[in-house]
């Protein structure tokens, strides 16, 4: 669980007791209240609201306060009221997904952000990959994860809000910017950036919702496997194959190097479970040059990170110590860099 002062936890809690309370339309009172770890751009609170005698497990999702300054990139991020009806898109279309309930109003004082149903499992890739509980989860989970990800990519877009649409090319010229905004020279991505540039797939034939962020430690599971998919800030429409080629960076199989899709079974194990459940035939070339940009991406988005700490901007050790991992990214570019030419 996240520190949180008391302060703002008073502050939560009464605001989500007079919001909770219009939804049910009965009084309600606020109970177990916790902030929820990990979240570095996004705020995820736990709890009860308790109503006409009824328990109901919840999730807050809110910016933070210090959101407004989150520095660069953040402006790529969906508001808390588009993330709504991408969740409720998605759970409309048969994804799992949680039920999405209610937003904030201004009167509530808490910002921007929605109360949706609490789902059961675990998010924590350590668990999940070593946990005795979950030894049988570990056989399905990349199977589930592509049956997943082709009913998303199906969601129907009369059923979504409004979202940009990046292909290809958009990608790299906002990680260009990215790396243009940060205050020192760094030649492994530069060079990374001209390999993909140069080999960029054409603009996908039917642009289709792209999750954006779908990775082992964005989804719950529990002993059955996968329960939810969670954090959907990044979705926009593009290219399908870039939500694959994200799922199996090297940065999310913590530690399962030999298992690409997300720690859990083999990049062919994942295609086949997407194109059995619907999903178009994966070309293996552009999966893999999905699958590079995704580790320029994430080691940009390391720097980033850490630039927000250091510039002021947002204080925070978690920022901090992402910045760290970029290092590892490098490493990871120059082994794809060498095993593609």
């Amino acid at each position: 669980m996240t520190v949180h002062t008391d302060s703002e936890a008073e502050q939560v809690a009464a605001a989500l007791a007079g919001a909770a309370g219009r939804h049910f339309a009965r009084p309600a009172t606020i109970e177990r209240l916790k902030r929820e770890s990990g979240g570095a751009s996004r705020q995820t609170w736990s709890f009860d609201a308790v109503a006409n005698g009824k328990r109901h497990g919840l999730i807050l999702r809110r910016d933070p306060p210090t959101t407004a300054k989150a520095g660069a990139g953040a402006s790529t991020a969906l508001d808390r009221a588009t993330e709504f009806r991408v969740l409720a898109a998605a759970h409309k279309g048969g994804v799992r997904a949680p039920l999405v309930l209610f937003e904030l109003s201004p009167q509530d004082g808490l910002g921007e952000g929605f109360v949706m149903q609490r789902v059961e499992g675990t998010a924590i890739a350590r668990k999940l990959l070593r946990d005795p509980p979950y030894e049988k989860a570990r056989t399905k989970i990349a199977g589930q994860l592509g049956e997943i990800l082709a009913r998303i990519h199906a969601v129907d877009l009369a059923d979504l809000p409004p979202l940009v649409h990046r292909e290809a090319a958009d990608h790299i010229a906002g990680m260009r910017r990215a790396l243009d905004a940060l205050s020192q020279p760094q030649p492994v991505f530069e060079l990374a950036l001209s390999w993909l540039d140069r080999r960029r797939p054409p603009p996908s034939a039917k642009p289709l919702l792209v999750h954006g962020d779908y990775r082992t430690g964005n989804y719950l599971a529990d002993e059955g496997g996968v329960t939810a998919i969670l954090d959907w800030e990044g979705a926009h429409l593009g290219d399908p194959v870039e939500d694959l080629g994200w799922l199996c960076v090297k940065s999310w199989r913590f530690g399962a190097v030999d298992k690409p899709a997300g720690g859990f079974g083999s990049r062919e194990e994942l295609w086949r479970a997407y194109e059995r459940a619907g999903g178009a035939k994966v070309d293996p070339a552009r999966a893999h040059w999905w699958e590079i940009f995704g580790t320029v991406r994430w080691g940009i988005i390391c720097h980033q990170q850490a630039w927000r700490h250091l510039s002021g901007a947002v204080k925070s050790m978690e920022l901090a110590s992402i910045g760290r991992r970029a290092v590892e990214t490098e490493v990871d570019l120059l082994q794809l860099l060498k095993e593609k030419e």
